[in-house]
């Protein structure tokens, strides 16, 4: 049974940074298929981030340049770094995985949503400006 934990998110002033961690556990598909996806109470659900085979990640706009997805060694951890923190970026940050392989290849915009099987509870990020 896969599970994702987030952890990391808290307050921070803009300009901040944060990193983001989400614990990876029962994945055992043959691809790494991840991403990290955002929600402010009555929006959609945004794509930020996501990463494919051979470490393929691809960006939204509105982050790009500012936040960087990436795995530790052992692919049990899915990291967001995020840099240059804005007001917008406030949301509940969710981490997600494909259930399948090989990985989508969604360029230049992130995979969307309904391409991952499994989700975290999600970690609240607030920037103040």
């Amino acid at each position: 049974q896969v599970q994702l934990v987030e952890s990391g998110g808290g307050s921070v002033q803009a300009g901040g940074s944060l990193r983001l961690s989400c614990a990876v556990s029962g994945y055992t598909s043959s691809s790494y298929c991840m991403g990290w996806f955002r929600q402010v109470p009555g929006k959609e659900r945004e794509r930020v981030a996501s990463m494919g085979d051979n470490n393929r990640a691809t960006y939204a706009d509105s982050v790009k340049g500012r936040f960087t997805i990436s795995a530790g060694n052992a692919k049990n951890t899915l990291y967001l770094q995020m840099n240059s923190l804005k007001p917008e970026d406030t949301a509940m940050y969710y981490c997600a995985a494909v259930g399948g392989s090989p990985c989508p290849i969604c360029y230049p915009r992130p995979c969307r949503e309904s391409l991952y099987n499994y989700w975290g509870q999600g970690t609240q990020v607030t920037v103040s400006s």
